[in-house]
């Protein structure tokens, strides 16, 4: 029972930051459920099937928010339940032994990524009001469909990134339409994985629970997608990403490292992640003075021209 309460918390916290963020529900619980023993597949399974219910939950928020754009939804979420379905029976086939540490270099990429990204760089607004066209978003979909059935997480990480830096949707309807699109991916994913596994391959306790924490959060996560800093967000989650899915990592058979390889890697990736935060922080802040000294000049003007 602890551990279900777990779950939902993880499950809370998840979709709390995916729907602020636009990512990292499917990466972050799957690594947790890899961390206590489940094999790839089930875990990528349960996840997925989980999602079905706070993806709808999350994008009936986002709708009523005003976050989504239908049409970027159609194109970029058919391809993806296509590339969703082609991924989740590629992993059930698969044996554990060998997509154990396949899964975990996808995490630990991804994961790299979401640190990286959120860490050095911001949200460009150049062509911001653009159509985004078909011939990007369906292989996008495609792509970021089968990376996230197979790494049990990716939706998110591939898409948001791709659409915030075309910079033609501004970043509440790119988040708001990714969780939205991801619903297809999470049925589709969930239609490969019952053919190639069976209904045996779920823990269908540990997907409620899960569940249960992620529909409670996604309407306070539509809520405040405008209001969270996702530089800060992005660094603390990609960071723990990479932290959890480094120690799957070396103590897979692929490495095997002696225990003070894996003890210097840790301490290592907890001073990269700290650093990462703490300029987080002050990009943040530097953001925010640079915002609010550009407004007291634009009022300055406004008065100089009315005297």
């Amino acid at each position: 029972m602890q551990f279900l309460l777990l779950l939902a918390l993880v499950g809370f916290g998840a979709q709390l930051v995916d729907g602020s963020l636009g990512m990292a529900y499917g990466v972050t619980s799957t690594t947790l459920l890899l961390a206590v023993g489940a094999n790839p597949a089930a875990a990528s399974a349960t996840v997925h099937l989980a999602e079905i219910g706070t993806t709808l939950a999350s994008g009936a928020s986002h709708w009523r928010f005003g976050n989504v754009d239908w049409k970027v939804v159609g194109r970029v979420g058919v391809p993806g339940a296509i590339g969703a379905f082609l991924g989740a029976t590629f992993l059930s086939w698969i044996s554990t032994d060998l997509a154990a540490p396949i899964m975990a270099v996808i995490l630990l990429s991804i994961g790299t990524y979401i640190l990286i990204r959120f860490t050095l760089r911001g949200v460009s607004t150049k062509h911001l009001g653009k159509p985004l066209r078909r011939r990007f978003l369906a292989p996008l979909g495609l792509f970021a469909g089968f990376v996230d059935a197979t790494g049990g997480g990716g939706w998110g990480p591939i898409g948001t990134p791709a659409l915030l830096s075309s910079g033609r949707l501004e970043p509440r309807k790119v988040i708001g339409s990714i969780d939205t699109s991801e619903f297809l991916v999470s049925v589709a994913a969930s239609l490969g994985f019952l053919i190639g596994l069976g209904h045996h391959g779920v823990n269908v306790p540990w997907a409620l629970a899960i569940l249960a924490g992620g529909v409670l959060a996604a309407p306070l996560a539509a809520w405040i997608v405008r209001r969270v800093p996702a530089r800060l967000l992005g660094s603390a989650v990609g960071g723990l990403i990479v932290f959890t899915n480094v120690r799957s990592l070396l103590r897979s058979d692929w490495v095997d490292a002696p225990a003070s390889v894996q003890q210097l890697a840790y301490v290592a990736v907890a001073i990269v992640w700290a650093a990462a935060i703490a300029y987080s922080v002050r990009a943040y802040r530097a953001e925010q003075r640079e915002l609010a000294a550009s407004g007291v000049d634009r009022q300055r003007e406004a008065a100089a021209e009315r005297s």
